[in-house]
């Protein structure tokens, strides 16, 4: 099948948790590969269910979300298999605190994609060293900062050699001196042409890396532009205000 630049494409996708409470109100976007896709908005807007209907950890009520050419949220497909190339690093770790560092990162690609335990550790290694921490291989998530967790789930993520990295809120559990370390790490991922999609307050990250920006209040997307617009020329009165009030 020939590859397309088309990664993701999200087709009126609604998500109600109630009658009352709908999350997602008709909400429509495409990713391409390669791009880094930053979703801002005020609390309570739909930017981490978006994200989370992406890999199906919220199913939608009605709606397409097509990764790599296949209709995940179609019961009948395999959302496991297709998950395997979509990383996801949460707000907070979800690191095992009763495993090493190393066993946390080879667990998946050992359990999951049947790789060679000397090949996943390789691979560890070499992703411990890209963020510096490879001293801290045979050390427990105790024994680790926050940023330094933050920065193994990354590259955890990354040991299974995904075709996109979902991000939430990445850095808002963070001490502020260690929001940089993480950001860093994304930042170098993006340089490398890594697709990603990020839910963050963040607004300097999303001006300087985000190929284009989303804004939305809701459950509904109401702005989607390129950095520049985005921050010098906001002509919707919900983003004007928004912006009014964080930058």
């Amino acid at each position: 099948m020939a590859t397309s630049d088309k990664l993701i494409q999200v087709n009126h996708v609604t998500k109600k948790f109630s009658e009352r409470i709908t999350a997602l109100n008709d909400c429509s976007l495409t990713i391409d590969r390669g791009e880094v896709v930053v979703i801002v908005g005020p609390s309570g807007s739909g930017k981490s269910t978006m994200l989370r209907t992406l890999n199906l950890l919220e199913v939608p009520t009605s709606g397409e979300v097509i990764f790599e050419g296949v209709n995940i949220a179609d019961k009948s497909v395999d959302i496991n298999m297709h998950r395997q190339k979509m990383g996801m690093v949460f707000q907070h770790f979800n690191l095992f605190p009763h495993m090493t560092i190393l066993d946390n990162m080879t667990l998946a690609p050992i359990k999951v994609k049947h790789m060679d335990p000397g090949e996943a550790e390789q691979l560890a290694l070499s992703l411990l060293e890209t963020v510096g921490l490879r001293d801290r291989a045979n050390a427990y998530p105790i024994q680790l900062s926050g940023g330094q967790k933050q920065r193994i789930a990354i590259v955890r993520a990354l040991c299974m050699s995904p075709d996109v990295m979902l991000f939430d809120e990445p850095t808002s559990a963070l001490d502020p001196e260690m929001v940089g370390e993480v950001l860093e790490v994304m930042r170098d991922l993006a340089q490398g042409g890594m697709t990603m999609v990020v839910v963050t307050h963040e607004m300097g990250f999303a001006k300087e890396v985000g190929s284009r920006i989303l804004f939305m209040d809701a459950g509904q997307i109401l702005v989607d532009k390129p950095p520049r617009e985005f921050f010098e020329n906001p002509e919707n009165p919900r983003l004007k205000d928004f912006l009014s009030k964080v930058l």
